[in-house]
């Protein structure tokens, strides 16, 4: 959570506060006469793993997509790396450092690996450091080299989620946020792609994440954000959030 205020140590050191890299107050999305979110406020660090969870149907997928400017806001302000982005348009939020890994992968399945990965830095122009950047990314991900020239709609679910984040990161962006990466996938994969998030926040990303397995997610997160009904009923640190807590928000249930 952001601090009010400088935090003074026992040494007399006074440590200021983080500014959020992203920060969302009273974002409430709308469709037709439903309020899918409501008053929605939320901060993100930069260089931290924060985690929105929720049952089905508590407007995660909802809000992420207001925040990278796919769906239009019906109140709310979002303001990232000190800029108001609110109503900036999508491709110019991916300029701005947000790439967007949404559900369900959405790979260009005629396309090959390496055309999907040049796609994600459609808007850069720096030939050399592009190709530089994918040569990288084969390192974060192995399977992908070898599948360099194979058509994106070939690969398995666990590839194409891997294909995914990586053609996110060729944008070089702040905030990475990821819509449900395990979506579908068998259990080791589950693993592997949950250790690559935490490889991603190494390498100096900031994430935002939807996740399905919630205890999975709230362990690797350093904040917390519980969603239900479209608002947000709780947050901790990922260090100190109550599990139980989060079941009876899950049943429906006020803790």
């Amino acid at each position: 959570m952001t601090h009010s205020g400088p935090i003074i140590h026992p040494t007399g050191l006074i440590e200021r506060p983080v500014e959020p890299l992203l920060k969302v107050s009273g974002l409430s999305v709308s469709y037709g006469r439903i309020r899918a979110v409501d008053a929605v406020d939320l901060a993100v660090e930069p260089g931290r793993i924060v985690s929105l969870v929720g049952s089905n149907g508590a407007g995660k997928t909802t809000t992420l997509m207001a925040l990278s400017g796919l769906l239009p806001l019906a109140a709310g302000r979002i303001v990232f790396a000190g800029e108001d982005i609110t109503g900036l348009a999508p491709e110019l939020r991916v300029s701005h450092g947000i790439a967007h890994v949404p559900e369900r992968r959405r790979v260009f399945a005629g396309m090959s690996v390496r055309e999907n990965l040049a796609l994600g830095a459609y808007s850069r122009g720096d030939a050399t450091e592009i190709a530089g950047d994918i040569e990288r990314l084969t390192q974060l991900f192995p399977i992908l080299g070898k599948r360099m020239h194979q058509a994106a709609g070939t690969l398995s679910g666990g590839e194409q989620q891997m294909l995914a984040i990586a053609r996110g990161l060729m944008s070089r962006p702040q905030l990475l946020i990821m819509d449900e990466p395990t979506m579908g996938l068998a259990p080791q994969m589950i693993d592997l792609i949950l250790d690559t998030v935490l490889e991603i926040r190494k390498l100096g990303t900031t994430v935002l994440l939807v996740e399905q397995n919630a205890i999975e997610a709230m362990r690797l997160s350093d904040h917390v954000y519980i969603m239900r009904l479209g608002r947000i009923v709780h947050e901790d640190s990922g260090a100190n959030i109550d599990t139980e807590r989060v079941k009876a928000f899950y049943m429906g249930v006020d803790a």
